[in-house]
């Protein structure tokens, strides 16, 4: 069997490569060490690939129990907004305004006086 019959004995789809050394026994306990290390680097890489997969779940439902956390806190406040709102508008209707003119009033009073307050200070 010559050169050419051993290539192609040895294509593999349609990509040629030369036949392993095998004469020396040094050669092969070489390349089984090497083979050995670069099996311990992927187990490396892999356990830190999985362990920080592992914080990246545990992130992800953190925020996911913030965000419902959040999510709940604003049903509860516009709730409690538009209940605010519906009985102002109430407020507004029995009373024919007067109510309304006062408290606009108040406020703008309270505003004059922290004007003043932190003007002078």
């Amino acid at each position: 069997m010559d050169y050419k019959d051993k290539i192609m004995r040895r294509s593999h789809g349609g990509n040629y490569y030369d036949p392993l050394p095998s004469s020396s026994s040094y050669g092969g306990e070489f390349i089984e060490t090497e083979n050995d290390d670069l099996t311990e680097q992927l187990k490396d890489k892999v356990n830190t690939l999985k362990s920080l997969s592992i914080d990246i779940g545990a992130e992800v439902k953190y925020q996911d129990r913030l965000l419902r956390d959040m999510d709940h806190d604003f049903e509860t406040t516009g709730g409690f907004l538009s209940n605010t709102l519906g009985r102002v508008t109430r407020l507004t209707r029995n009373s024919g305004g007067y109510n309304m003119l006062y408290l606009i009033l108040f406020s703008l009073a309270v505003f004059f006086i922290l004007y003043i307050f932190l003007k002078l200070k």
